[in-house]
């Protein structure tokens, strides 16, 4: 007798897949299946059984001891379509269970003796009354004892638990505060670590000896048959949106788990990101640990180390404090912006700065298509010229190892940091006082807590605030204020923003809380953009610049026809020529969601990849 069943293949863009077996095969499987022209067997999991159908099958080759569960399966399902996906691609996020290890079942008790404060206590009780809660607390109001308390309650009760960070925020500080109060039952989970060690503790997860893992984004996927709390730390930041396909944004599937698969989820941010301000309910928490007092000062200089900036530095120094120097990781492309009064040019119908063009000598808004010539003077002064700028932390690194030749200056980006021992060193050292002055980007900005820093240094912030996007100034002011919270976490700290927008963020960062901006913000964004629209991009790819932009034109026209959705951008992508690809991309949006997804499934071309929720 023969069964027949419909299979997902692993990292492939093709559809589900039918073929027979002599033998009864469990839902969920992994299976190995051979493909024409393939030499390889391919992986693939059974996702249902169906009827004989009325072509020839091939038979399934390898069944595995391991499996997908239903609910791996059930998110995957919803990633695909929400994600614009193939179920075989969103089921490759996961890592699945293996019938060859056993479980153990050990009760734990876990005590880690926090006394919270009485506001700390109130957001904690917030936090276990509602299903999703949105904790709103300021730097340094003690996000990270809530946290350690919910997971204590959590693992206590014979559950598992994930707290998400930024990759950038895992740090040696959160690990060994984590491993203080559960010990070995804790894992630390991100792309830094090795491959043996990945492999450790999927298997210490699966046979019941790891509890908790604090991990980057694909944290989320790991086999954990007993997860009951998923924390997301540092909710706003971007680096939660998948650049690769299916490109997920983790805190929202992290929401449509906790709502799918009863799951308590914690959002945590001192600048929470609008859509979780406005969907999720919340708890301010601004009162701090600490009393610091902290002193904003502005250089409307355009030069990168100014004499004010330099001399700032110097006295840092000579007091035995330490300097961090931040440059948005967008520093290191060009922006426009007027060298007399800080202005860039602006779209007249979108409110967003408009990007540069050097092929086609023209400024163009990315969301609308409205192109214009380059100005020769600024349009809001007319009197300043618009300048195209770069600033970049190898550049600044130079400039201060000459200035400062007697002092220790090191650099922490990406390009400088690539593995988990270069990281712990860099921290390690510089927490030991054994560098003076760090130059970063935002991997600086988050997770860490010295308190020798007394200044921190912000370049090429109106980068942020001028970029053709509408998160532009939430990008801004959000990554200003986490900045601003590593200077002076005891005692007194100083912030210099290098800008020619002082009234802008003087305006919030002295003057008003961070929620009186989401609350203006939520208003400019009524009739335009998200959490009121979804917006979505499509990008055309292709060796071949006439095969491409034929196949970018002809959706075009076909997309401009459909009543359902709104096109409000189509224009050549920012970087036009990207890996030996031209590139084009078109912005859709829509009020309901339901027919911009038909729309969006309804596309096929080889050359498009899809970004649902697009941030930018």
């Amino acid at each position: 007798m023969s069964f027949f069943y419909e299979l997902a293949l692993l990292k492939s863009p093709l559809d589900n897949l039918t073929y027979c077996s002599d033998e009864k095969i469990d839902i969920g499987s992994l299976v190995e299946v051979s493909l024409q022209r393939r030499k390889v067997l391919s992986k693939a999991v059974v996702i249902k059984e169906v009827e004989k159908p009325a072509f020839k099958c091939t038979t399934i080759q390898t069944v595995t001891e391991q499996y997908y569960s239903k609910e791996m399966i059930k998110v995957a399902t919803f990633t695909s379509m929400y994600y614009v996906s193939s179920l075989g691609e969103a089921l490759s996020l996961y890592i699945p269970f293996d019938k060859t290890i056993d479980k153990k079942d050990e009760n734990d008790n876990f005590k880690s003796n926090i006394e919270l404060s009485k506001e700390q206590e109130e957001a904690y009780e917030f936090c276990l009354k509602n299903k999703q809660s949105l904790l709103f607390a300021n730097t340094g109001a003690g996000k990270t004892e809530i946290y350690i308390k919910a997971i204590e309650a959590h693992l206590n009760s014979g559950n598992q638990a994930i707290l998400l960070m930024p990759e950038i925020s895992l740090t040696p500080q959160m690990q060994k505060r984590l491993e203080k109060v559960f010990k070995e039952k804790v894992a630390i989970w991100h792309s830094k670590i090795t491959k043996k060690r990945k492999n450790e503790i999927i298997k210490n997860i699966l046979c019941g000896d790891i509890k908790l893992v604090a991990g980057a984004r694909s944290a989320l996927f790991l086999p954990l048959d007993k997860l009951s709390l998923i924390i997301v730390d540092e909710e706003h930041d971007e680096s939660y949106k998948s650049d690769s396909k299916p490109r997920y944004n983790t805190k929202d599937l992290a929401l449509y788990i906790s709502k799918t698969l009863d799951i308590q989820v914690i959002l945590g941010s001192a600048t929470p990101s609008l859509n979780s301000y406005h969907k999720v309910p919340f708890y301010r928490l601004s009162k701090t640990y600490f009393d610091t007092k902290k002193s904003i000062n502005y250089d409307d200089s355009t030069s990168n180390l100014s004499p004010k900036i330099v001399n700032k530095i110097k006295s840092t120094i000579e007091q035995n404090h330490q300097v961090i120097i931040f440059l948005p990781t967008r520093a290191n492309y060009k922006y426009q912006v007027c060298t007399t009064c800080g202005s860039s040019v602006e779209c007249p119908f979108c409110s967003v700065s408009m990007s540069l063009h050097k092929n086609s000598l023209a400024l163009k808004c990315h969301y609308c298509g409205y192109t214009q010539q380059i100005p020769k003077s600024c349009p809001s002064c007319n009197t300043g010229v618009i300048h195209n700028l770069r600033v970049g932390t190898a550049q600044i690194e130079e400039e201060l190892n000459f200035i400062f030749e007697d002092k220790t200056v090191k650099r922490f980006d990406r390009d400088e940091v690539k593995t988990d021992k270069e990281l712990r060193k860099v921290l390690e050292d510089f927490n030991s006082n054994k560098i003076d002055i760090l130059v970063g980007t935002q991997m600086l900005s988050k997770g860490h807590d010295y308190h020798n820093v007394k200044l921190a240094v912000v370049l090429g912030i109106d980068s942020i605030l001028k970029m053709n996007s509408y998160k532009a100034r939430e990008r801004a002011l959000s990554l200003l204020i986490q900045i601003s919270g590593r200077s002076g976490r005891k005692g007194e700290g100083e912030v210099v923003i290098q800008t020619q927008n002082r009234e802008f963020f003087d305006f919030y960062l002295n003057n008003r809380d961070y929620k009186e901006f989401l609350d203006e913000e939520l208003t400019f964004r009524e009739d335009l953009y998200p959490p009121y629209y979804k917006l979505a991009k499509i990008l055309f790819a292709h060796t071949n610049g006439l095969k491409v932009k034929d196949e970018f034109d002809k959706y075009t026209n076909i997309l401009k026809t459909n009543e359902n959705i709104e096109l409000v951008g189509a224009n050549q992508s920012p970087i036009f020529k990207l890996a030996n690809k031209y590139r084009y991309e078109i912005i859709v949006r829509s009020r309901n969601v339901k027919p911009l997804l038909e729309v969006l499934h309804s596309i096929e071309s080889p050359m498009v990849s899809i970004d649902m929720d697009t941030i930018y």
